[in-house]
């Protein structure tokens, strides 16, 4: 899983039958600062009603997007789970 930020709308005219009616976002990964990371952009499944420019978890594995769709007809391996509201980070942790 990582962070990131919502960069765009993907629109297709031709998808497969099992993605019909999902919508698919641009997403990049970035830091705990917010500042953005990575090789670049990816395409991600959402189904939380996720929006451009908003901070959002992603998983990019193949078995827990199954998993998360009930089966393993559509060819996704990148699913947005989560929307974040917040991130703290507590530095210096004494233990």
């Amino acid at each position: 899983m990582f962070l990131a930020k919502i960069k765009g709308n993907l629109v297709s005219t031709q998808k497969n039958e099992h993605l019909k009616g999902h919508k698919l976002l641009i997403v990049q990964a970035i830091g705990l600062d917010g500042n953005f990371i990575g090789e670049g952009e990816h395409i991600a499944l959402d189904l939380i009603d996720a929006g451009i420019g908003d901070t959002v978890l992603v998983a990019r594995e193949g078995d827990a997007v199954q998993q998360i769709l009930g089966h393993d007809k559509a060819p996704v391996n990148t699913m947005i789970i989560a929307i974040v509201d917040d991130i703290d980070v507590v530095e210096n942790l004494q233990q």
